[in-house]
């Protein structure tokens, strides 16, 4: 007798499909990667966002990060399929004039498109953001609170301008005259008119948004045209700073610890046999570390003027070192791409949530820092 036995519909699978994960367009993975870490995040010199892009459509299925695309890497790529490959630095960053086999970075973009491989380029945007390089740079240090070094600002803050200034205007042809000559005036935003009762009297109130360089410009009109007096107001429009977001990292420890441990943890967290160091002035190895200022990579301009007991990054010219032993600063370098390449571990197993698990996101093998021990 045949017996019909009933089954939940999600146990039910068709023979020979197994579950696996689906494609991506191109597309709408850099919009997801952007939604990642917002490109307004990089800072105003990089290059950042898709660097090479095949004709479209183009689907990925093998998402594939390095921290530097050498011909090296870019032949690993080629050979493990990878449809993106995501590079941590740029590697398109002076503008490139012809596209051709002469210089390695030329060669770079031709074997990408003859591979149907698109090119993708966070940089600084993985610095600024609070799940970024930075971030996870601050694990080697131990337990601590951390805070940016340079804060950054709302990007999708509504106001243009860096300025707003007031001013009334008691008769319509004296507002006219002045309105006539700030419309020559560069850089105003937001200009608006309203009535106002000033002191019993009606009066025409004018605000607007302006730069810097505008702002001198109006100012020196509204005193020509003897309206600068104490019913003008100048107002600073600051955009407000992002949570946790930012350049660099100014690191509180939990517990003090000394300098030779805190070499220990930095060498086992960035899998390094060794660190270079500058002792500051006065301090030795066994010298207390409270405050460390860190950034990854090249770290001069962020670091530079930073109280604290200990510098980290990846490299600094010579002077900004000496600068920092003369006040008593210990300097740690760890060669430049060492104190970001271990972050992509942490960020494929970030990605391949947040792209809820759509498509391979690997990591490569031959990316290394160029320079070794001799």
């Amino acid at each position: 007798m045949l017996q019909l036995v009933s089954r939940p519909l999600s146990c039910i699978r068709v023979a020979g499909r197994l579950p696996s994960r689906s494609l991506m367009d191109l597309r709408e993975l850099v919009s997801a990667l952007n939604n990642f870490a917002s490109l307004s995040l990089a800072e105003s010199w990089d290059n950042v966002g898709l660097l090479v892009e095949p004709s479209p459509p183009h689907t990925v299925k093998t998402l594939f990060l390095t921290n530097d695309l050498t011909e090296e890497v870019m032949e690993e790529a080629v050979q493990k399929k990878a449809d993106l490959i995501l590079s941590y630095h740029p590697p398109i960053f002076t503008p490139l004039k012809r596209v051709t086999w002469k210089t390695w970075k030329e060669r770079l973009v031709v074997r990408a498109l003859e591979h149907r491989i698109g090119i993708y380029s966070p940089h600084t945007a993985y610095d600024a953001i609070p799940h970024g390089v930075n971030n996870w740079l601050t694990k080697g240090l131990g337990a601590c609170n951390s805070i940016p070094l340079h804060p950054s600002t709302s990007p999708s803050y509504p106001t243009e301008g860096t300025h707003r200034i007031e001013f009334c205007a008691d008769t319509a042809e004296h507002l006219q005259t002045v309105l006539s000559k700030i419309k020559d005036i560069q850089e105003i935003f937001c200009l608006t008119t309203f009535p106002v009762r000033v002191e019993g009297k009606e009066q025409t109130r004018v605000s607007l948004n302006c730069s810097q360089k505008a702002l001198l410009e109006v100012v020196a009109l509204l005193s020509q045209n003897s309206l600068l007096d104490h019913k003008t107001e100048i107002l600073i429009l600051q955009k407000p700073l992002l949570p946790h977001t930012g350049m660099g990292r100014l690191c509180t420890l939990s517990k003090p610890a000394s300098l030779s441990d805190i070499i220990e943890r930095i060498k086992s967290h960035l899998k390094l046999p060794h660190v270079r160091l500058a002792l500051g002035t006065g301090k030795t190895l066994d010298s207390p570390v409270k405050k460390a200022a860190l950034c990854a990579g090249s770290g001069s301009s962020v670091l530079k003027g930073t109280e604290a007991d200990l510098y980290l990054t990846g490299e600094m010219s010579h002077h900004d070192i000496l600068d920092a032993v003369a006040n008593g600063i210990s300097v740690i370098l760890c060669e430049h791409s060492n104190t970001e390449r271990g972050f992509l571990s942490e960020l494929g197993d970030m990605l391949t949530i947040h792209l809820q698990n759509k498509i391979n996101v690997i990591v490569s093998e031959k990316d290394r820092d160029p320079l070794q021990m001799a």
